[in-house]
């Protein structure tokens, strides 16, 4: 899955929503944890009720490690039922890694290769070395934190380094780093407010979005500012949409709030304020 195929998918589902498959066992529909796998049970019935309305998914890799192998195993499940039976999905595997040399070099492998991950989400703090090895995977994403929805953000993210946000300084350093144009970038949609400073030094590059729904952010507001020309945005909602009930329509509820979404997403891709 590479950008153009991306831009592609949004354009004929006309959204560009992303999925969270953030499953948690004490909120999911009790009659599923008689299941062998309730993990990969519950994502299946998500995937097949909202894939119609969405072009990516997101796996967060701590509700899965938290259950040990079972839970890697219910992660492996899903991301090979998505590529084999939904392969124009974009993949996320919001992992969050970042570390030096030969460890980065194996997180990527595991993601990339033996799980077949279209992009991963990664720590900068340790820098260039740690992030490299990642991009070296020509055919896949790296998505780079750089300002994100939770309100730890502004204990570092958004203090100067000289004279520039220290967010500021991730975004453009790393696009000195080798292959920089396979990056993405998380961006917050409760900091809505910085994504026009963010698209002056990241005009094109896809964002990565969590926060619209349950943590307040608003689709109208980061679209706004964030939208180019070839979209640019992929807007993650999670607990919103799989958790729209607790009862046997708990996939039929998934689909009609991502369904809402996507309504609104092409509402905004056919409005004339968007950029040309």
């Amino acid at each position: 899955m590479n950008t153009e195929k991306l831009i592609s998918e949004i354009h004929k589902k006309q959204s560009f929503l992303c999925v969270g498959l953030d499953v948690d066992l004490q909120k999911i529909p009790a009659f599923l944890l008689k299941e062998e796998d309730p993990i990969f049970e519950f994502n299946k019935a998500i995937i097949e009720a909202t894939h119609p309305f969405t072009v990516a998914y997101k796996p967060n890799l701590a509700f899965y490690e938290a259950h040990g192998i079972k839970g890697w195993q219910a992660l492996k499940k899903t991301i090979h039922y998505l590529n084999k039976n939904h392969p124009e999905m974009f993949t996320i595997a919001d992992a969050k890694r970042g570390d030096i040399g030969n460890t980065s070099q194996m997180y990527a492998k595991a993601f990339f290769n033996d799980l077949g991950f279209d992009s991963i989400t990664v720590a900068p703090y340790m820098g260039k070395d740690s992030v490299e090895p990642f991009l070296a995977f020509k055919e896949k994403h790296t998505i780079l934190l750089a300002l994100t929805s939770n309100e730890g953000a502004y204990d570092f993210q958004t203090k100067k380094a000289g004279d520039k946000a220290l967010y500021k300084k991730v975004l453009e350093i790393s696009k000195q780093w080798k292959n920089s144009q396979n990056l993405m970038y998380v961006v917050g949609a409760t900091k809505a407010e910085y994504f026009k400073e963010i698209r002056q030094i990241v005009p094109d590059s896809f964002l990565l979005v969590p926060g619209v729904g349950a943590q307040g952010g608003s689709l109208k507001a980061v679209c706004k500012y964030g939208l180019t020309k070839n979209i640019g945005l992929l807007i993650n909602s999670s607990r919103g949409i799989i958790y729209a009930s607790k009862e046997k329509d708990f996939a039929k509820a998934a689909a009609e709030e991502a369904e809402k979404l996507q309504l609104q997403m092409k509402t905004i891709l056919n409005g004339t304020n968007r950029p040309a």
